[in-house]
């Protein structure tokens, strides 16, 4: 092989980088890095790993999402050499800022954390490292990486699942998002008083403790927090009720914590694929928050913010309010339903 075919990825890659750092960041810059790093992820797979990673874009299994610890389908980091695990890292990093990629990888920590607290026993040792294992998180890629077209891809695997879709290079969802932790809170070991999700959860807090006794009475549905959240791994959502109090009937300091908030989801995303959501919501009419169960931290709870065309929710209620998941939904955009039926109009 010459050696410019043996480096023509690698240049891929560093074209698509120097496009990033050498004029502002743009939507068409994501979906060319997208497409760039994904390409040299799989330029770098055997051909039985491409057969494990990649599906035909209209394949079920596109929309066939979890955060438990369940078998999934997919290219896992555990039968990845090295090499091709940073490319998996890269390409997750196309797709998440700074702050979600630290939440992603700490969230795949936790695994380790879980098999040590779990582990103890010697005869279930070997099951609990099956079940609690930090490389058992899965790449998959869904039709053709390109800047035109339509194509995606997803990193999935306990309390984590990222889906992304794109058409022609420039529009993006990023929905569903997913994530979780367990324990919420570590409270033995070295990493003692880590909180992975605890913003989230703080936010929600604040804004609810602000509230007068006749905003929190519109706010609050219902005094035990349901066990899990309420759209859980749907593969499509609606809009819930109740909806719970909208941002107009918040003063200025509220409506600011709503807005941190929703902040804190959207951006886990890199940062154009965030600014669209936040144009859209803002775009969209009245905003609600609704919460349930105690406001006081170690009392189980949930709360939910939702606007015409997106849903946040969070809940906090297993092991003892010490286990999170939050979730981010779009109620046309998951999975890019939005942009399939742009799609299938023009290809007719």
């Amino acid at each position: 092989m010459h050696l410019a075919q043996r480096l023509s990825p690698f240049l891929g890659i560093c074209l698509a980088f120097s496009s990033f750092t050498l004029r502002n960041v743009e939507a068409h810059d994501a979906g060319t890095q997208m497409s760039a790093i994904a390409k040299v992820f799989l330029a770098a797979l055997t051909p039985e790993q491409k057969a494990k990673a990649c599906f035909d874009f209209a394949a079920e299994e596109r929309e066939n999402w979890h955060f438990i610890p369940r078998e999934r389908k997919g290219l896992p980091l555990k039968e990845m050499t090295p090499q091709q695990r940073l490319l998996a890292h890269a390409l997750l990093n196309t797709g998440l800022s700074f702050r979600g990629s630290a939440k992603a990888v700490t969230i795949m920590s936790l695994e380790e954390v879980l098999y040590q607290m779990e582990g103890a026993d010697e005869s279930k040792r070997a099951a609990t490292r099956e079940k609690r294992d930090p490389e058992k998180y899965f790449v998959s890629i869904f039709g053709e990486p390109a800047d035109k077209g339509v194509w995606g891809w997803r990193v999935e695997g306990h309390h984590l699942s990222l889906n992304f879709t794109l058409k022609d290079g420039q529009m993006i969802r990023a929905t569903p998002a997913f994530m979780g932790t367990n324990p919420g809170e570590i409270r033995q070991g070295p990493l003692t008083g880590l909180r992975v999700l605890g913003v989230e959860e703080e936010l929600g807090r604040e804004l609810v403790k602000s509230l007068t006794p006749e905003q929190f009475k519109t706010a609050f549905i219902t005094t035990e927090a349901p066990k899990e959240m309420i759209t859980a791994a749907e593969h499509k959502v609606s809009a819930l009720s109740p909806a719970g109090l909208a941002n107009s009937e918040l003063n200025e300091k509220q409506k600011d914590m709503l807005t941190r908030i929703i902040s804190e989801y959207i951006d886990r995303m890199r940062p154009e694929i965030a600014d669209a959501a936040r144009a859209e919501f803002q775009a969209g009419g009245p905003i609600y928050f609704a919460w349930a169960g105690g406001k006081e931290r170690g009392e189980p709870h949930y709360y939910r913010v939702q606007g015409k065309t997106f849903l946040l929710e969070y809940d906090n209620t297993q092991n003892d309010a010490n286990h999170v998941h939050s979730v981010w939904r779009s109620f046309d955009g998951d999975f890019g339903r939005d942009l399939l039926g742009e799609h299938v109009k023009q290809a007719h």
